[in-house]
């Protein structure tokens, strides 16, 4: 992957930017940052419980081909008060592959050109959130895209669909957006991931890959597999956000199907938590509470044959260097997509050819920087299966 893009420089602090500038400012005045969470040298054995009877396939062989030449990674960087920074230099990144240390071929913060699928779910399930996603429509065009990006709108329920193929045109976007129609209780999450992650692949490779999906973190029925995604979305150096409907919001705005007395306290709904469970934003929280996205992650992509049925937004954005966002109020959706947006206009983007490691397999990237008291997430690595006999 071939990356002629320049490096600039930007030497002011993250806070004197509101997130809504980011993207305004990102045309030309930023360049690129990661973080990382601490990738895993191996993943867990079996860190997901399998339905009775189903067994663990090896790795599908031979069924992608692929010479890495140029290893693309973005890396955000973030001081002890969770405030982006954006003064590193290149001479202050040190990557590793599979423990190897590398030569790094590109480095830029914030200014290679996005092309974005924004994937939305419009499935009977979120119908009571549908009006407050339309209305985020407007910050898809002058904050998510920027004035040098692309994208397009694909939305799913039972099937995915384009909506708007890729385009720089803001106003096509949103209205894309503000005429999303509400569809069936399907929700195939991991076919529109798989869907999106091909029409990056097709992007010219100087461009940065992004997938922002707008959903809940439930999958009833697709085809395709979690891990297979995942996989496919490192090969393609794509990198997947996700702003997280709340389905406990969804449940407090639907209209009642059922006017029996519950037998549960005013307030406390027995589902999806354990039952008689109050359900409010620090509730869904602690369900996520010592959960190891990353590793998970990691395992989907050494078994692509398998999926997980919770928390798939999260993994996904773990396993790709992204950042999974949940929301609880109508105007969360806004400020998620906010937060995404300056995100994406003030990280690091650095890439090497890899040296010194085993050419296939699950490669571990370890992205260090030299300035204390940060925090620094990046992608957790790349699998390549084994070559063909």
């Amino acid at each position: 992957m071939t990356i002629t893009r320049g490096s600039e420089q930007v030497n002011r602090s993250a806070s004197q930017f509101p997130a809504c500038l980011a993207a305004a400012l990102a045309a030309g005045l930023l360049s690129t940052v990661g973080f990382l969470l601490p990738a895993r040298a191996q993943a867990p054995e079996g860190p997901i419980q399998l339905k009775p009877g189903a067994t663990i396939k090896p790795p599908p062989q031979g069924k992608i081909r692929v010479q890495v030449e140029l290893v693309s990674t973005p890396v955000t960087v973030r001081d002890h008060s969770g405030d982006l920074v954006l003064t590193l230099e290149q001479k202050d990144f040190r990557i590793l592959d599979n423990g190897v240390e590398q030569k790094l071929q590109h480095f830029d913060l914030g200014g290679d050109p996005l092309s974005v699928v924004v994937l939305f779910e419009t499935s009977s399930r979120i119908e009571p959130l549908l009006p407050a996603v339309r209305k985020s429509a407007i910050l898809f065009s002058q904050v998510v895209m920027g004035t040098t990006g692309e994208a397009a709108v694909v939305e799913f329920d039972d099937h995915a669909e384009v909506r708007v193929p890729f385009t720089r045109d803001g106003e096509a976007i949103e209205s894309g957006v503000k005429n999303l129609r509400l569809g069936t209780s399907g929700t195939v999450l991991y076919d529109a991931l798989s869907k999106a992650v091909s029409m990056l692949e097709a992007r010219p490779r100087e461009r940065r890959r992004v997938v922002l999906v707008v959903a809940e973190a439930a999958d009833t029925g697709s085809e395709t597999k979690l891990g297979g995604v995942l996989r496919a979305a490192e090969l393609a150096n794509v990198t997947i956000y996700s702003v997280g409907l709340s389905t406990t919001a969804t449940e407090l705005r639907a209209k009642p199907k059922d006017l029996k007395p519950s037998g549960f306290p005013p307030g406390v709904f027995p589902m999806p938590g354990p039952p008689g469970q109050p359900q409010t934003p620090t509730t869904e929280e602690q369900r996520r509470e010592g959960i190891d996205f990353m590793a998970l992650a990691v395992w989907l992509m050494q078994h692509a044959e398998h999926t997980v049925k919770d928390n798939a937004l999260e993994i996904a954005t773990a396993g790709t260097g992204g950042m999974h966002v949940a929301t609880i109020r109508d105007r969360s959706i806004e400020k998620a997509i906010d937060q995404i947006a300056a995100e994406l206009h003030a990280q690091y983007t650095i890439a090497y050819r890899p040296t010194g490691a085993e050419p296939s397999g699950f490669h571990n990237i370890k992205v260090e920087v030299t300035r204390p008291g940060v925090s620094v997430r990046s992608r957790p690595g790349y699998y390549l299966p084994p070559p063909e006999n």
